[in-house]
């Protein structure tokens, strides 16, 4: 096993990248109409993971803070699956395409939690390390 030098080593970060660039060009084609809302909104959306993933990273000296900022990822990417599931009833996107990357994102969310939990393990300094 690799050890981990950077957020852009996590699995999960890497993941998150490229499920936003993925989500990111399936966006192309969406409406003109939708390019300031819709377009926008799960654009900002996927990219909001991947930034939180990286500020909890950075945040590590301080357990609450790592935390809440992973919550903060967690959230984003149930709003990406809330504003997918819109594309996919407004026709945007196919049915396979939006359930394929709802369960991208329910895996990404699961790897989220999972650090949540075992937080001491990533938190710099902390008690478990300090042994």
């Amino acid at each position: 096993m690799e050890r981990i030098k950077s957020y852009k080593d996590l699995d999960v970060y890497k993941l998150a990248m490229d499920t936003a660039m993925k989500v990111f060009e399936l966006t192309k084609y969406f409406p003109k109409e939708e390019r300031y809302s819709l377009t926008d909104q799960v654009r900002r959306s996927t990219r909001s993971v991947c930034t939180n993933i990286a500020e909890a990273w950075r945040k590590r000296r301080y357990r609450a803070a790592f935390i809440a900022k992973l919550n903060d990822a967690e959230t984003e990417a149930c709003e990406t699956q809330v504003h997918l599931e819109i594309s996919c009833r407004c026709t945007y996107l196919k049915r396979e395409i939006v359930e394929e990357l709802d369960d991208t994102y329910e895996h990404i969310m699961a790897q989220l939690i999972n650090m949540i939990r075992g937080a001491d393990h990533w938190v710099i300094n902390s008690r478990s390390q300090r042994r």
